[in-house]
């Protein structure tokens, strides 16, 4: 999806976002239909900037793409010893409740915040599921879990070519039964907070990731940084306190412990390297082949892969 942007002119790779506005706490940045991940760091690092000087600070910008992972953005905040906020609207992807065709985006929101040992890092879409878990299901043939998505009729379907093929992802929570209205509520709530915040597209005016139409997707975006220590001192061992005091409750099911947000991630991270890499799928790896192939790219070298 991002090379066919960058490729067809959709994305401008060699654009440098500006700051169009500002306060002493607040800035509105042009993203020049620039790489999302380039926006993001300049705006989350502005964010970061003002924050040291203010205590908080509220970065908006407009024009923007596809930024990749929201905790990337929040965590940079941590590393600074802030707490960071990051959240962008996408493309339509999302029926939201009652509705029968796709109008939201998944809209991820992340907020971490540091410690003096492990930091809490909230990172998730206001959908059930991001697009990609399903790609990555139909990649395998295997099927999704009820709650994630429907088919073109606006049905639950536990398909994911059903989802991907004119069907669309479920808010947060799946059907209305389920408190589906309060995904919905937080997809909105993103679409607030960036496209008309920023005064970019939003919701179904943004243009869709399959779309022919040739048209930059003018994505919004928050980045929001905040200094912990303008408010009450020692936060971060109170928070090493909280946090503990989560992990140390018991278990509704023997052998699976009580989590914190940031925690399944550490797990991941630790197990890439005592694994020596990052196990992938052969059908993934199949789609990496193919795509160094049309790039014309040096491919990845899979020759000891074991799975």
């Amino acid at each position: 999806m991002y090379c066919n942007e960058v490729k067809s002119g959709q994305c401008d790779g060699r654009a440098t976002p500006c700051v169009v506005k500002e306060t002493y706490a607040t800035a509105l940045v042009d993203g020049r239909n620039g790489i999302g991940p380039v926006v993001g760091e300049f705006s989350m690092d502005l964010a970061i900037a003002k924050a040291k000087e203010a205590g908080c600070a509220w970065v908006t910008a407009t024009r923007s793409n596809h930024y990749g992972i929201a905790a990337h953005y929040t965590l940079r905040a941590v590393e600074e010893g802030l707490i960071g906020i990051s959240a962008t609207n996408t493309s339509p992807l999302v029926v939201p409740t009652r509705a029968q065709q796709c109008v939201l985006g998944t809209n991820p929101i992340s907020f971490a915040a540091p410690s003096k040992k492990d930091s809490f890092v909230l990172d998730m879409a206001t959908s059930t599921a991001a697009i990609g878990k399903v790609e990555v299901q139909a990649r395998k043939e295997l099927p999704i879990p009820g709650g994630w998505g429907v088919d073109s009729t606006g049905n639950e379907t536990r398909d994911p070519h059903r989802v991907l093929d004119g069907g669309g992802l479920m808010p947060l929570g799946g059907m209305e039964a389920t408190a589906g209205y309060k995904g919905y509520g937080l997809a909105m709530m993103v679409e607030l907070m960036c496209g008309t915040l920023g005064g970019g597209m939003y919701a179904h005016h943004i243009r869709k990731w399959t779309s022919t139409e040739h048209r930059p997707a003018d994505l919004g975006q928050s980045f929001i940084a905040v200094d912990p220590e303008a408010f009450a001192p020692d936060f971060q061992t109170r928070l090493d306190t909280f946090i503990e005091e989560m992990r140390q409750l018991e278990p509704s099911q023997c052998g699976e412990p009580v989590l914190v947000a940031g925690d399944p991630e550490r797990a991941h991270m630790q197990k890439v390297k005592e694994d020596g890499g990052i196990l992938y799928h052969r059908n993934v790896l199949q789609a990496m082949e193919t795509l160094a192939e049309w790039l014309n790219v040096a491919k990845l070298d899979t020759s000891t892969t074991q799975h």
